[in-house]
């Protein structure tokens, strides 16, 4: 595996260190979505993957790192600030 570049599973089988999370994850997004179709571009699979972690993440835990809100709420400010700023100031490079 080393000669490979991949490294082996953190822990032992049971563990708290170990990634049968992330391997479960990764089994199942094959089965259920790489292997359903071809994509037509490496940014629609990106966007599928990306789509189905986002249906897996905790959207009610507030974070303290982030003023106790959620991830879902940062990232909607996030979008609509930005959104406004390109609305506001248009590339003039286009």
């Amino acid at each position: 595996m080393a000669g490979r570049g991949v490294l082996p599973s953190v822990g032992r089988a049971g563990g708290c260190c170990g990634s049968a999370a992330a391997e479960s994850f990764t089994a199942v997004s094959g089965k259920e979505l790489v292997n359903r179709g071809v994509r037509s571009a490496r940014d629609h699979a990106i966007r599928d993957v990306t789509a189905r972690t986002g249906s897996r993440c905790d959207h009610e835990r507030l974070h303290s790192a982030i003023d106790h809100r959620t991830p879902d709420q940062v990232d909607t400010e996030w979008r609509q600030q930005h959104k406004a700023a390109a609305r506001d100031h248009p590339s003039t490079t286009a």
